[in-house]
């Protein structure tokens, strides 16, 4: 069977639970700004904007106003995407 393709917001958010998994992000540690992730992994900012949706859907990072997106947690292995 072929496999569906994937949203680049899935991709993205795989991409960041990849480096929260690998501790290049490690708890606590704040996650670039949403102009700063456009340029870094060349998405729009609304592709940023869902996948750190979908992270925060995962438990693995929390937004805080006007102070950021940070790691507080980490990926859980029985969950195929992370």
């Amino acid at each position: 069977m072929t496999e569906l393709p994937r949203y680049e917001y899935v991709k993205l958010a795989d991409a960041i639970a990849a480096d929260i998994a690998s501790g290049k992000l490690p708890q606590g540690a704040a996650l670039p700004g949403e102009r700063a992730m456009t340029e870094l992994y060349s998405v729009s900012i609304g592709t940023v904007r869902r996948a750190v949706l979908e992270l925060r859907k995962r438990g693995l990072v929390a937004t805080l106003p006007a102070k950021g997106t940070y790691v507080i947690g980490l990926p859980d292995e029985s969950e195929p995407n992370a």
